[in-house]
């Protein structure tokens, strides 16, 4: 077996997200039919497809890796080489005919999430990372910024009443912040990775969810952890910032009164 740099995974991670997400523009706004999987999640023809093309570019470059899909699941493999999919992140905001959805791939080599992709179709927005080789937004260097406290700090979401039923913490964070809002999923890690928004929570977390963003937002100059300060994609909650205020959102997250 050969061993790929991190640069030659980065492209073939690159290409197989573009592909993958420009199949789910086929579907985009046109009123598919969704399904409701066992979790009480929704999926949608597109969500297969997307992973489809997705496991076909990667399995042709790199037949020996592992690939862990949202859709259709584990293949085994070369566990020192382990791609993680998912084919749209915001199933729901992609059936609603709402732009803000991603296709995530995440690698991870010898246990360690060194590479990351997200693509967002409806934009043609691509940012990617592999550790060591800094991160590109469209091309061009994707930095966090460089704002150092809360109250001039953009505050993102998925979803506002799923993070205030599990405790108290966004609304003590809410409040701390300057400005609010669900621009969520995917969505909202691109922004703070890109400078436009300080801090991202999620209160529940699957890998496929966001196995992209630790090299995404550590090479963007941010951290991605757990809301316990565990920088992993395994987690079973998330948070971003911009780094500068990352310990101030950690101290006010593992104080949480829990509901």
């Amino acid at each position: 077996m050969t061993t790929p740099s991190l640069k030659e995974l980065l492209n073939v991670a690159s290409e197989a997200a573009y592909q993958g997400g420009r199949r789910t523009l086929a579907y985009f706004g046109t009123g598919v039919d969704v399904e409701t999987k066992a979790d009480n999640t929704p999926v949608t023809v597109a969500d297969r497809e997307c992973e489809t093309v997705i496991r076909s570019i990667i399995q042709r470059h790199f037949p020996e890796h592992a690939i862990v899909g949202e859709e259709h699941g584990e293949t085994r493999g070369d566990d020192a080489y382990k791609w993680i999919i998912d084919p749209i992140d915001g199933t729901k905001t992609f059936v609603h005919g709402v732009p803000f959805y991603g296709v995530l791939i995440g690698i991870e080599v010898n246990g360690r999430a060194d590479v990351g992709v997200v693509y967002l179709p409806a934009f043609d927005e691509m940012i990617v990372a592999a550790r060591g080789l800094g991160c590109q937004w469209n091309g061009r260097p994707g930095r966090v910024s460089k704002t150092s406290q809360l109250k001039d700090a953009v505050l993102l979401t998925t979803n506002v009443s799923s993070a205030m039923a599990r405790s108290d913490a966004y609304e003590r964070l809410a409040a701390k912040t300057k400005m609010n809002r669900t621009w969520g999923d995917c969505y909202g890690y691109v922004l703070v990775a890109t400078g436009r928004a300080e801090i991202m929570l999620d209160p529940q977390m699957n890998p496929w969810d966001c196995a992209p963003m630790l090299p995404i937002l550590e090479e963007a100059g941010g951290h991605f952890t757990t809301w316990q300060g565990e920088a992993t994609i395994w987690g079973k909650d998330a948070a971003a910032t911009n780094g500068a205020l990352h310990q101030e959102v950690l101290a006010i997250l593992k104080s949480e009164k829990k509901k």
